[in-house]
């Protein structure tokens, strides 16, 4: 039986779970042989998704879907191997169910759009709303449309609904989705999610190719897809848009493209590439909820983060909920529970303080959550361990990056573990807390339950923060910290206290240098050939202090490349710049722009 929607719905809204038998595939994933590839500290993810159409082969009937059909019959009639071609243009409304039919890897289920490949934009490419037949968004990037005709079929969420259209019921595997519109119609119901499973049930093996998922402009809809209890999932060259919450007025406080990390049932692998990522809250977050169980394996590359700038309020034209009250806006990206995470070739743009956040790009916060101060341990497992975030681009931010392990403050519980980052070759531009409401730190850390450890940060770029580090350590110091190479900004000032008073190891009666607290909240400290940028002084020996940008010799080139350091006395170089080849490794202090620049080409595009 269908578990009830409002069932569904608790769930959805992460109150109520209940466990489940686990798939021998996924039990395979949680507990198979490691790798043995690193990142620095970090392990990088074991298993990796195909996701070509050539790794899904649908070699059965195909099947026309025609506008008036019934597309639940199409869907329940279908065989494994059956292609659905949905007719071009049309729209298929209701609650559309996809069922366990034990397929394979060599008998997968396509529900697609019947326009040909030709009409669609090749694999490998990012769809677009143009090819629902939309020119442009507000406050969006320009889509550069090669046409306006509308070749998707369009699946939607009729009104009222609390969720939908897409619902994976119990052991639903094997499904690709490619060219369509998944939606919502518009109504003042606040919708949890547009594609997820049936409660807390399993689902594997489901691709999403080519697809737009969107909210409509104004009406709460909470996210696109949800992955708790999921594996084998892919998120490839598709579009998301209108994820939002609105302040005071609305029935829903958080709002996400993607997210997950809940429940009972191994998780992951996951892939999520090439693809345009709006939410108001976090553009993609895994975990913040109960759960026993931790996703693993977690690809999230290429992708352009995104919040438009008329969700701020006092833009030109502004847009926030039905009565005029913005969208709650959090993060960018941040982890609870996951581990072996790799973050690669990311473009992150847009985030700002004034509700509960601070306008972070970056959290990587391991979560016991708590719902209430009486509804506390829900996740004593949790742990965000194994990340690795590299050749990514950040810009106009609050702050840039926090980590943080710290307790539950209602009853100081803890998460498991939050250990073995390694982040490096990024480049970070407009830190800005008075702009953008947070603030204005290059990295906020916190270490108190779990200790927090094995943290390794080099050939990072970022400007021009106010603060450089803002700290709360309080109990064991962090071990093995490496900082290395990397050209931070400090316009104001270097190290501040999160708080705490004395038990915090930033507090001193008297000034403490830089390398004093340092020495006072770091065991095992790396830290050397940095630049710090109009910084105080008092650093370790080994690192740079130019006085100011200028004191840095940036070749003043355009995009990215105005980060690039002069090798050369020649325009607009006035002489080579003093940090070129002085990295440990012999490299240029800061980014390898040129590294960077490759690896998010054609992203914001």
């Amino acid at each position: 039986m269908v578990v009830g929607w409002r069932v569904w719905l608790l769930w959805g809204l992460l109150i109520s779970f209940c466990p489940r038998s686990t798939f021998a595939l996924q039990a395979a994933v949680a507990s198979g042989p490691a790798s043995g590839k690193f990142d620095g500290p970090a392990e990088l993810p074991r298993v990796f998704i195909k996701s070509r159409i050539a790794d899904t082969p649908a070699p059965g009937k195909v099947l026309l879907v025609k506008s008036g059909d019934n597309l639940q019959t199409a869907i329940d009639n279908a065989a494994c191997g059956d292609t659905l071609q949905l007719e071009a243009g049309a729209s298929f409304a209701g609650h559309f169910r996809l069922p366990n039919k034990s397929c394979d890897d060599a008998h997968w289920i396509v529900i697609r759009s019947s326009a040909s490949d030709d009409a669609l934009p090749p694999e490998g490419t990012r769809i677009t709303p143009c090819y629902a037949g939309i020119a442009s968004l507000p406050g969006r990037p320009a889509f550069r449309c090669p046409s306006t005709k509308n070749v998707m079929a369009r699946i939607v969420s009729p009104a009222p609904s609390v969720a939908g259209p897409l619902i994976f019921l119990n052991g639903a595997n094997h499904y690709r989705f490619l060219g369509i519109e998944v939606t919502r119609e518009s109504s003042p119901a606040s919708i949890a999610v547009l594609a997820g499973p049936d409660g807390p049930v399993a689902a594997d093996h489901i691709i999403f190719d080519r697809v737009w998922m969107h909210g409509t402009a104004q009406d709460e809809t909470r996210r696109g897809l949800y992955l708790s209890g999921t594996a084998y999932m892919a998120v490839v060259d598709s579009f998301f848009t209108d994820f939002h919450c609105a302040a005071r007025e609305g029935n829903c406080t958080d709002s996400q493209t993607i997210a997950g990390a809940s429940g009972d049932l191994p998780m992951g692998p996951y892939k999520i590439e090439n693809n345009f990522l709006e939410a108001a809250g976090e553009n993609i977050i895994f975990g913040g909820a109960r759960a026993t169980s931790t996703p693993t394996d977690i690809e999230i590359r290429h992708n352009y983060f995104f919040k438009p700038l008329i969700w701020m309020k006092g833009q030109p034209g502004f847009v926030g909920g039905p009565k005029g009250n913005p969208f709650i806006v959090k993060n960018l990206f941040e982890l609870k529970n996951a581990q072996r995470v790799l973050f690669e070739g990311n473009v992150l743009e847009n985030t700002w303080g004034g509700f509960s956040q601070t306008g972070f790009a970056i959290l990587l916060t391991p979560r016991n959550q708590y719902n209430s101060p009486t509804v506390t341990n829900l996740c004593p497992l949790c742990r965000v361990t194994d990340v690795t975030i590299r050749d990514c681009f950040i810009a106009h931010v609050g702050s840039a990056l926090e980590i943080a392990n710290a307790p539950n403050p209602a009853d100081g519980t803890a998460a498991a573990a939050g250990e073995r980052y390694s982040i490096h070759d990024v480049v970070i531009n407009d830190i800005d807390g008075r702009k953008y409401g947070g603030f204005g730190a290059f990295m906020v850390m916190i270490s108190r339950k779990p200790t927090l450890k094995d943290v390794r940060i080099d050939h990072v770029t970022a400007l021009f923060p106010r603060v450089f580090l803002n700290l709360g350590i309080m109990g064991p110091h962090v071990q093995n910290f490496v900082f290395t190479n990397n050209l931070i900004g400090a316009s104001e000032k270097d190290i501040t206290s999160t708080g705490g008073g004395a038990e915090n190891c930033v507090f001193r009666p008297e000034r403490q240098p830089p390398a004093g607290i340092l020495k006072d909240c770091f065991d095992s400290v790396t830290f050397t050939s940095n630049a710090i940028i109009s910084g105080s002084g008092g650093w370790p020996p080994g690192n740079f202090q130019p006085k100011n940008l200028e004191a840095v010799g940036f070749n003043n080139g355009s995009g990215l490349g105005a980060f690039r350091l002069c090798r050369t006395k020649s325009a607009p170089c006035k002489e080579p710049s003093k940090y070129v080849d002085a990295g440990s490794d012999h490299k240029d202090v800061g980014a390898d722009i040129d590294a960077v620049m490759s690896a998010i080409q054609g992203v914001a595009e």
